[in-house]
């Protein structure tokens, strides 16, 4: 790339190398050359953003997801964007990142085993064969007493339950299952109250929530999107201004300085994807999704052809041993028949019986050999027939997987077409937004201007401030002037996610299985619960509370209280 090239330039061509439209949902992250993890800015030079280099002088950037939708099932479109989301989740499960108990790892690593291998087939993966697979996060191995083939045979049992599902189908049921775990998608940071209580602040895609330093899952205060109307921070302290304009400020204290800017653009980025799922849908989008459903639906109608094609080649075998025989049962009958008339014309010969009888006993043989030939012609003419038809079928087959192909060809041209048009219409948008914001940029001058003439102040009015270019300094960070940008939560205040429930919920079957399998795991058992374990065990099992629930629960009352409780905690 160009020396010059900017950071949104470096994500987009790697986007594009991989045929990903969804790039928001990710982002670059580096490590500086102060070991601290950041991610690539947009607006700024590669080259100008601190970034390590190894000892052969080369930068290195990690390709992650960085904001995390509410539902995978509606917001996740592109089946790429759904594998990229599958992989990382699943690393952070199985790194023990995102905490889930032991009968829902199980649950996951069977639905991993059908993304990767396609339906059980004991002949192709016995069980020996995948006990060096890594399917479970070491904490669940060592919490019970099972051998590797055990938890492999428990894996199995789920795993043949999703027969006929497909890969791309069983990564998106993971993901279902996986976004209900309570730190899915959560980013943690240390904060303290005015009281210099030290706790956790978790930003993720439904709001910003309040931990306890001890625990990760329950949160204790919360506050969705939709009641935010501002968020900015000045050297340690963060302010969050409520969208009831009656209700006070949310104050907290930032431990570490260089998290700030992390913990604004996160709080950004998360509330803009939050009012864009309440707006329709852009063109941008609707495209997508149109794409998206003729793509799986060329792809299922493929599916079927191929098993049509499996099941005919599998007939005409069958058909073909069948006849193969009853071929060989003939020629072996009519091998004894030739190998009994020499001895029954020599038993005959010897005999002094009748010359009549002889003859009937010769005509009687001479019939059976012609019945025995004529079958043999007609099991020759019945093999030619079955051969004909078999290389028919195949024939057939080449030139329907021909024109398949044609067909793949065209939908990857008009999606390369589509593409380009997509490209050109985000570069027209972002000239427009462009405008946009430098007209409002000097409209904010103006004002400015005239308030200094004036000295007169006014209440500031509702933006989200955006952080600037990351300098090496943060004192110089945190003077530098910032850009501001505007977000209107009117009319986007209704919050889906309390309306939600699990995934696992919704199916009483699954609910069952899942609970049989944590019972029969507690008896073999044979290290203490984590902090994690207990906490979840008191919700799900004991209370019966899952995340939307307890989202719901520390949402009640007005801000102020919830404001006044965290800084009681």
């Amino acid at each position: 790339m160009d020396p010059a090239a900017t950071g949104k330039q470096l994500l987009d061509q790697v986007a594009r190398s991989i045929y990903l439209r969804e790039v928001w949902y990710f982002g670059l992250e580096y490590t500086d050359t102060k070991s601290f993890n950041r991610w690539l800015k947009h607006e700024k030079p590669v080259l100008s953003q601190n970034v390590q280099k190894d000892q052969a002088q080369v930068l290195q950037f990690r390709f992650l997801v960085r904001f995390y939708p509410e539902d995978v099932s509606e917001e996740l479109i592109e089946e790429i964007t759904q594998r990229l989301f599958f992989r990382q989740v699943k690393g952070l499960i199985l790194n023990d990142s995102i905490y889930c108990p032991a009968e829902t790892c199980v649950l996951l690593a069977s639905y991993a085993m059908q993304a990767k291998f396609g339906d059980y087939d004991e002949d192709k993966y016995p069980p020996k064969s995948l006990i060096n697979e890594r399917i479970l996060p070491e904490r669940v191995g060592d919490q019970f007493q099972l051998s590797n083939a055990e938890w492999v045979k428990r894996v199995v049992n789920w795993w043949k339950q999703h027969e006929r599902l497909t890969k791309e189908d069983a990564m998106l049921e993971y993901l279902k299952v996986a976004q209900d775990l309570e730190m899915f998608g959560v980013s943690y940071f240390e904060i303290q109250n005015k009281t210099g209580t030290v706790l956790l602040l978790g930003v993720d895609a439904i709001g910003i929530n309040i931990y306890d330093t001890r625990d990760k899952l329950i949160p204790k205060v919360g506050f969705p999107w939709s009641e935010i109307r501002n968020v900015s921070f000045k050297e340690k302290k963060f302010v969050i201004k409520p969208a009831d304009m009656q209700s006070p400020d949310f104050i907290f204290i930032s431990t570490r300085i260089r998290a700030n800017r992390q913990i604004l653009s996160l709080c950004m980025g998360n509330h803009e994807l939050y009012a864009r799922r309440r707006r329709p849908d852009t063109k941008e989008i609707t495209q997508l999704k149109a794409q998206a459903a003729a793509e799986k639906s060329a792809r299922n109608q493929e599916r079927a052809r191929v098993r049509v094609d499996t099941e005919r080649r599998k007939q005409a075998e069958q058909e073909r041993e069948s006849l193969q025989e009853k071929i060989d049962g003939l020629e072996r009958s009519t091998q004894l028949i030739r190998q009994e008339k020499p001895s029954r014309r020599s038993s005959e010969s010897s005999t002094t019986g009748s010359i009549e009888e002889q003859n009937q006993r010769a005509k009687e043989s001479d019939d059976k050999r012609r019945k025995a030939e004529n079958a043999q012609l007609r099991l020759q003419r019945e093999r030619k027939e079955a051969d004909t038809e078999y290389r028919r079928t195949v024939e057939r087959t080449r030139y329907e997987e021909a024109e398949r192909e044609k067909a793949v060809q065209e939908i990857e041209k008009t999606r390369l077409l589509a593409d380009e048009n997509a490209q050109e219409a985000q570069r027209k948008e972002n000239e427009a937004r462009q405008i946009e914001e430098d007209l409002r940029e000097t409209q904010m001058r103006i004002v400015q201007a005239k308030k200094s003439y004036s000295n007169r102040f006014t209440d500031r009015s509702e933006e989200y401030s955006v952080p600037a270019d990351d300098t090496d300094n943060d004192e110089d960070e945190n003077r530098t002037h910032r850009k501001k940008q505007n977000f209107d939560t009117t009319g986007n205040t209704f919050a889906h996610e309390d309306m939600r429930t699990t995934t696992t919920t919704r199916d009483q079957n699954r609910t069952q299985k899942l609970g049989a399998e944590r019972n029969n795991l507690v008896q073999r058992q044979q290290n203490a619960d984590t902090l994690e374990d207990k906490t979840y065990r008191e919700n799900t099992t004991d209370k019966g509370i899952d995340k939307y629930k307890t989202l719901k629960k520390i949402r009640e009352g007005t801000v102020k209280r919830r404001i006044d409780e965290f800084e009681a905690m």
